[in-house]
């Protein structure tokens, strides 16, 4: 059975100039339970992570001041969201959904995450809209647990998988790959163990054929017992913040060659639903949801 992380928390209400795209973590759901490609038993719901976990990953300086509401103003404005109690409890659950998923994802092949790809949130700060990076977090979880001895990272989202570099730069147990729009958002980008950055207005054909000739090469190379995806939308061509011109259907072959990859070479893979800004809902809806659709076909 595909599992998958939901909580009532993901939709955390945020004011009205901020709340486009949220509702995508209600409708989501509804559209899959809709359509029949999941039942309501798939989903489970994260409680609120412990600290030690957090603090697997994140420094206690920056989580102090996320628990106690202190961050300056320069934090908050970096990471783009009004600051409440109620923003770090949703992060909290965001982390535990994508704990889970790993584990889910070792029983079932895959498991994933209506929410989180939090990439852009470092050690010591948030960032982009990221509060708690729950990859970050669930990968060095499973470090510690010894749940996993080599884990691999596969962000592609249309923005550079920052935040997730920088916590990775000295573990050789965790392989960083970004492949992302070049000229995007972030400015200064950190080392991942490999980045590919896109030209502006990549479409389905290269887009694709880059991911075709790099994807298999670093399954032989890095020999991945545990995968984390971060499966944004913001690549195609509707996307308002991403620049890249892929299709919602190069979009969709994108997945397929993820998720099939781990599925031959039987690695359990969690996937994590990163971002998406298209004018239209109806677009992110639809290459989200996309991507559980493949998953059901290629899995159960």
């Amino acid at each position: 059975m595909l599992k998958i992380a939901f909580s009532p928390i993901y939709k955390y209400s945020l004011p009205p100039k901020h709340r486009f795209p949220m509702e995508k973590y209600e409708l989501l759901p509804e559209q899959l339970l809709y359509e029949g490609t999941i039942t309501e038993d798939s989903f489970f719901h994260p409680t609120p992570l412990d600290e030690p976990t957090i603090l697997l990953t994140h420094e206690q300086a920056y989580w102090d001041r996320l628990k106690n509401q202190t961050l300056s103003k320069k934090e908050i404005r970096e990471i783009g969201f009004p600051m409440s109690k109620n923003l770090v409890e949703r992060g909290r659950h965001i982390a535990n959904g994508t704990v889970e998923c790993a584990k889910y994802a070792q029983q079932y092949g895959v498991a994933m995450n209506i929410a989180g790809g939090t990439h852009h949130s470092y050690t010591y700060k948030g960032s982009g809209f990221c509060v708690l990076n729950d990859i970050g977090i669930a990968a060095n979880y499973f470090l510690k647990e010894n749940l996993a001895q080599k884990i691999l990272v596969v962000d592609l989202d249309v923005h550079q998988g920052d935040g997730t570099a920088q916590i990775f730069l000295k573990e050789d147990r965790v392989f960083t790959f970004s492949m992302h729009g070049a000229k995007n958002f972030p400015l200064r980008k950190q080392p991942s163990n490999l980045d590919i950055g896109l030209p502006d207005k990549t479409e389905d054909a290269f887009y694709l054929k880059t991911l075709r000739e790099t994807l298999p090469m670093l399954l032989d190379k890095v020999q991945p017992d545990l995968i984390f995806y971060l499966s944004g939308v913001d690549i195609i061509a509707s996307d308002k913040l991403g620049r890249l011109s892929v299709s919602i259907q190069g979009c969709k072959e994108r997945d397929r060659i993820v998720l099939q990859a781990c599925k031959n070479h039987e690695i359990p893979i969690a996937v994590s639903m990163g971002g998406g800004y298209s004018e239209k809902l109806a677009h992110i809806i639809e290459a989200h949801a996309n991507t559980y659709r493949v998953a059901q076909e290629i899995f159960f």
